[in-house]
């Protein structure tokens, strides 16, 4: 992440309604405007095809009136503004998308993608527009146990993941056995799904990217707690077909937007003002 969750609380809060560049202004003082001119690619308005899940959020999410939104979203916005584009989105599982980016079914794919050496063999990365580390949720009376060695220990726990995405592999390797088929492991085929699972005792812990993870508690009104040290540390990327001409352009994008606060701007809207109700 372009400025730490710690950093960003420490910001002055800025009310989601407010357009992306006042934000900008008001988390990052007088850096330049988004909307400002750049020296970036212009893609003379090509459309872009872009696969999301719709089922992490806030990255990317529905909202009460069915509407997709999410920091993703906002961001694709702003960089097809600043890159003269046009984008299109097309919804796909989580489990379909990165074979579907590949095959080159879509021009690009976004929902929290943790950036992987495997995961490069079949699709390019842009630049880290997010980093994050996991940490362990759990619900906030839980007292039997207080970290992952204590959680591994008491084979009647249960930990909820979604198939195929880093905390399922972390929950697997770096918390239990490594055997992808522990039935300790309760899957689910969406992030949230999994987040009702806990809240609603179905399962004991679930593994989340910390932006992620304190947003949530912090919207909890002490309904989860985040407990044990943070597991490792993994960035975030958008991804393309092998070879995709996009991809510089792209981080192009990433990179001034990170410039000039506008990144910044982002997570506090989406990670603090949210989980603060604003």
């Amino acid at each position: 992440m372009s400025v730490r969750l710690g950093l960003l609380a420490a910001a002055s809060f800025v009310p989601a309604s407010l357009p992306l560049a006042l934000a900008v202004a008001a988390v990052g003082g007088a850096g330049a405007s988004p909307a400002q001119a750049q020296d970036l690619p212009d893609l003379a308005g090509r459309e872009i095809v872009v696969a999301v899940e719709n089922a992490y959020p806030p990255l990317q999410f529905m909202d009460a009136e069915g509407n997709a939104v999410g920091w993703e979203y906002d961001f694709m916005a702003e960089a097809a503004e600043r890159l003269n584009a046009t984008v299109v989105y097309e919804t796909i599982s989580w489990d379909a998308m990165i074979p579907a980016v590949s095959e080159g079914q879509f021009d690009m794919g976004m929902t929290g993608i943790t950036i992987r050496e495997d995961r490069r063999e079949a699709v390019d990365f842009s630049e880290p527009y997010m980093t994050s580390q996991m940490l362990m949720m759990v619900r906030g009376d839980e007292e039997r146990f207080t970290d992952a060695a204590s959680f591994a220990a008491d084979p009647d726990l249960l930990a909820a993941a979604q198939p195929g995405t880093t905390p399922f592999y972390v929950t697997i390797y770096d918390v239990l056995d490594g055997d992808e088929a522990n039935p300790r492991v309760v899957k689910f085929e969406t992030f949230g799904a999994g987040l009702e699972a806990l809240r609603n005792g179905d399962v004991d812990m679930m593994l989340s990217d910390s932006t992620g993870a304190n947003g949530y508690v912090a919207a909890s009104e002490g309904a989860l707690k985040i407990i044990g040290e943070p597991m490792g540390t993994e960035e975030f990327g958008f991804i393309f077909p092998k070879g995709s001409d996009l991809v510089a352009p792209m981080d192009a994008a990433i990179a001034a937007m990170r410039a000039d606060g506008t990144l910044a701007a982002l997570d506090q809207r989406w990670f603090v003002d949210r989980a603060m109700g604003q």
